[in-house]
């Protein structure tokens, strides 16, 4: 690293910490301007925020790191965290949500099940899940955040000119901590100060700069790799195929994708799943809660995943420098810094780290101030302060967001590396959590004691296995969600449903599609309105495909194309090319009118 590289990415923190402090005044008129942005936000601006949230530095190394493993048949990985949630946002989950009408994701759940003790127990233990996994992704970015930054920032260099051996010891054997808490520290202060505003501003220019960055790039990558360097690569290396095994990781540190179709079977089933049961409890349901209505906050669904292209791009191209230009990579997950630092010139690398830290403080961000808003919305205003003003509960969000992050930095503290925290996450910790979120939109009978009965049993199992690390994830993953499904169904069945009248406004609100005929026949609704919505469930799970589709094409061509692999990348590009015309009169004419909620 150059000083000019230094220069920029001080100069990017400054700028970004400015732009807090100039949206503090705007933020802090009240509770809904915090966290939604006053619901006057532009659709294409959410469908930034959320994308560029999603386009971390972690999970780009955890990306890279999986493709150097497995090749291009990673991407069956990437089914567990739910990357096809796109196609479900437009089709018709974005709708649902902005119907909702509520602040958070767990205030969603009174409109559900009603303000009884079902209904406020559910709004509980969903905003105690939520808090405990979004601590839990602080952790995750602490790890990622923490490796990327001692690649280039050698505080030995600064060890060497202490007298004290104390300090000395800290900063040579704790570097990737000290440097994650400095980055994390300044990210905090702009979040605290600007909420949602300074979130979603300071994310529009980041997708500015990590797409031009994450170009750059690609096209680097490309240009360097040749015929001669490609052929060095294993066998099948490109191939999307599935084997049932690959007897090669057997005895390795990659052992547990040994039986890699048994795992293809598990991510796939989770990732329907999870996108089925709605945006999770991170900041995309919140993203969807912001938009001004249903029709803006379809568009935000479609718009999710065209910003995520160009890390698809970069993601392969990195990993493909590695395998062919570089030796002596011991660990998966620093092959993105390496690489970067071995073959940018300066200059252009400070603006490509400058935008990956753009990346990490996106995912950050929105991390923190959802979670703060669940602290603050579901847990100290129902059970603390219920006539809290707007001015008080400002400022406790501001308290609620530092002790979330502080709670994740320990939670990082303890995770032994990227892929720990993460498996963890998206596999135990989601299985414990994914069938009740399933089940509340689908399924009339289902009550906040059945919700919640369904997610402590879930996450108390979630929690053994992360005890018991050597039980491979295909059985653990059914296991607890067959534990979870068998105390929701029993403990809703077991106690009485949710209040009629309840039930009939949640469905001619959201409107959903399930198992809801005992309500919806006593809705009000008429034989023409009834007749539109069967037919709107035909063609919405029309678009889901073919909006599973035309992300798989865009996800994969650029891959393809940066790896010369020309023959493919066209194919995908047309078929995301075909998924888009159909979209146009499937999904696209039929949307809300401007206005209609």
């Amino acid at each position: 690293m150059e000083l000019t590289d230094y220069v920029i990415i001080v100069l990017y923190f400054a700028a970004v910490i400015t732009l807090g402090f100039w949206y503090q005044k705007r933020a802090s008129r009240n509770l809904s301007a915090y966290f939604l942005g006053g619901k006057r936000i532009h659709w294409l601006a959410l469908a930034m925020s959320g994308s560029v949230s999603n386009f971390d530095i972690t999970g780009t190394m955890w990306i890279i790191s999986i493709l150097y493993v497995l090749g291009m048949k990673s991407m069956w990985h990437h089914w567990m965290w739910g990357f096809m949630m796109g196609a479900f946002f437009l089709a018709y989950m974005g709708k649902w949500v902005r119907r909702s009408n509520v602040m958070t994701a767990a205030e969603w759940m009174r409109t559900r099940f009603g303000g009884g003790p079902g209904g406020r127990l559910a709004r509980t233990v969903y905003a105690l899940m939520a808090v405990l996994t979004m601590a839990s992704f602080i952790g995750y970015a602490f790890q990622g955040i923490g490796k990327f930054a001692a690649v280039y920032i050698p505080l030995e260099s600064l060890a060497e000119v202490t007298s004290s051996q104390w300090l000395k010891s800290i900063l040579t054997e704790h570097e990737p901590d000290i440097l994650a808490l400095a980055i994390m520290s300044a990210t905090t202060l702009y979040v605290i100060l600007g909420g949602l505003y300074s979130v979603v501003i300071t994310d529009v220019i980041q997708t500015v700069i990590l797409t031009i960055a994450s170009v750059f790039i690609a096209c680097v990558c490309w240009d360097k790799l040749t015929p001669d360097l490609l052929a060095g690569l294993g066998k099948g290396w490109s191939s999307l195929g599935v084997p049932w095994r690959i007897p090669e990781l057997a005895g390795t540190a990659d052992a547990n994708f040994q039986f890699f179709g048994a795992m293809v079977i598990v991510w796939v089933l989770k990732g329907l799943l999870l996108n089925a049961g709605g945006p999770a409890q991170m900041y995309d349901f919140q993203r969807f809660l912001a938009a001004k209505d249903a029709r803006d906050a379809a568009k935000v669904g479609a718009a999710w995943s065209c910003f995520m292209v160009v890390r698809w791009a970069m993601a392969v191209g990195i990993a493909l420098l590695a395998l062919t230009g570089i030796a002596g990579v011991t660990d998966s997950e620093q092959v993105m810094p390496i690489v970067l630092r071995d073959f940018l010139p300066t200059g252009v690398r400070g603006v490509v780290i400058a935008g990956l830290l753009a990346a990490f403080m996106s995912t950050f961000s929105s991390t923190v101030n959802s979670g703060a808003s669940f602290i603050v919305r579901d847990i100290w205003q129902p059970y603390f302060r219920p006539r809290a003003d707007d001015r008080q509960a400002v400022r406790f969000s501001y308290l609620a967001t530092l002790l979330l992050v502080l709670v994740g930095v320990g939670i990082g503290f303890q995770a032994k590396s990227i892929a720990h925290i993460w498996n963890w996450m998206m596999m135990e910790l989601g299985a414990g959590i994914v069938m009740p979120n399933v089940l509340r939109w689908y399924w009339w009978r289902m009550n906040g004691w059945g919700y919640s009965a369904g997610t402590i049993v879930g996450i108390v199992l979630s929690l053994v296995a992360l005890f018991c690390p050597g039980i491979p994830v295909y059985y653990v993953f059914p296991s607890v969600c067959a534990a979870s499904l068998l105390a929701a169904v029993g403990a809703s069945l077991a106690t009485r449903p949710v209040e009629q009248e309840t039930l009939v406004s949640f469905y001619r609100s959201v409107r959903p599609f399930g198992l809801w005929r005992p309500i919806r026949d006593r809705s009000g609704l008429s034989s023409a309105e009834l007749a539109a919505s069967s037919e709107r469930l035909g063609m919405t799970i029309l678009n889901v495909l073919v909006g599973m589709l035309g992300i798989a094409g865009l996800y994969l061509f650029p891959m393809y194309l940066v790896g010369h692999w020309y023959l493919k990348s066209a194919i995908w590009f047309g078929l995301a090319v075909a998924a888009a015309i159909v979209l146009k009169h499937t999904w696209y004419r039929r949307l809300p009118e401007p206005g209609q909620v």
